[in-house]
């Protein structure tokens, strides 16, 4: 026996509104959207979607909404109209912004009667509807769990929280991560192919050291929880004395060293606060309370 899928309505059909709407069509879920320009659900109404004359019709549509427009500004512009027709809907706002932004939302929509989840995707437009894609989501648990059929069409739906504040908390952290990798990758990849070697061969030996690297991270996630950071496999003075190679090798071969000489700077930090004879996970003291080097 088929089960019914859940209506939802998807509002802003950007790049990525679009690749949501899309998604939820895919997995059978009746889909209403919505878009300043109408031209752009053309490719969703040939997918199935019904297309709202207004935000406040396509609010009336579905039990649940899901709006992802370019800033939380945009969202109330958009929903304001609307905001008579929320009395008893779920909003999922999947727009990117800050997580005081979150609680502010949060707030605005419990004075419209609307239950609330904060949102950040994990990936680009082409990414959306992986089951290994994550999507992660802070309000109520019980909130994700009654929507969660709808949600999974997306991606993963991890909770971090009832605190409508941390999935933007994690998705501006996460992000961080991935610049700080890739920026990293790049510079190493600028080093090795100087030499003659190519990105490609040079990416496969990278990724194979990330596994070790993600190891490493393992062990220092407790450290860092418990404030301690045992020196007993590579400590701060011997990083420093590393990473010195790297510097002198990407000069010679004419490649800007501003990323090693930042981390060199900041390792040196950690050592003048007495964390020399430490682990390197002992640098996020300086990261949290950076006039303690001073």
């Amino acid at each position: 026996m088929n089960r019914v899928r859940e209506a939802v309505t998807v509002i802003g059909l950007g790049s990525m509104g679009s690749a949501l709407a899309a998604a939820l069509l895919d997995q059978g879920h009746p889909t209403t959207v919505w878009n300043r320009t109408p031209g752009r659900a053309d490719a969703l109404l040939a997918k199935g979607a019904t297309l709202a004359a207004d935000p406040a019709q396509a609010v009336a549509a579905s039990g649940l909404t899901i709006i992802c427009v370019l800033d939380y500004d945009a969202m109330y512009g958009i929903l304001g109209p609307a905001a008579a027709v929320l009395e008893g809907k779920t909003l999922v706002n999947l727009t990117s912004g800050s997580p005081e932004q979150a609680h502010e939302a949060t707030a605005w929509a419990e004075r419209h009667g609307a239950a609330y989840l904060d949102g950040a995707i994990m990936t680009t437009p082409p990414g959306v509807g992986s089951p290994g894609t994550m999507f992660l989501y802070s309000g109520e648990a019980a909130l994700l769990e009654a929507h969660r059929p709808a949600l999974a069409a997306l991606g993963d739906p991890l909770h971090l929280g009832t605190d409508p504040g941390l999935a933007s908390l994690h998705d501006v952290a996460l992000l961080g991560l991935m610049w700080s990798t890739f920026t990293g990758w790049l510079h190493g990849t600028s080093v090795v192919t100087a030499q003659g070697t190519d990105a490609t061969a040079f990416t496969r030996v990278a990724l194979r050291w990330l596994t070790t690297v993600a190891g490493f991270m393992t062990t220092y996630a407790p450290q860092v929880d418990a404030g301690r950071y045992p020196g007993d496999d590579a400590t701060i003075d011997v990083q420093i004395a590393a990473i010195d190679h790297l510097i002198h090798a990407a000069a010679a071969r004419g490649v800007d060293n501003a990323l090693p000489e930042l981390l060199k700077a900041t390792m040196l930090r950690a050592r003048t606060a007495g964390h020399g004879s430490d682990s390197y996970a002992s640098v996020v003291e300086v990261l949290k309370k950076p006039e303690s080097a001073k």
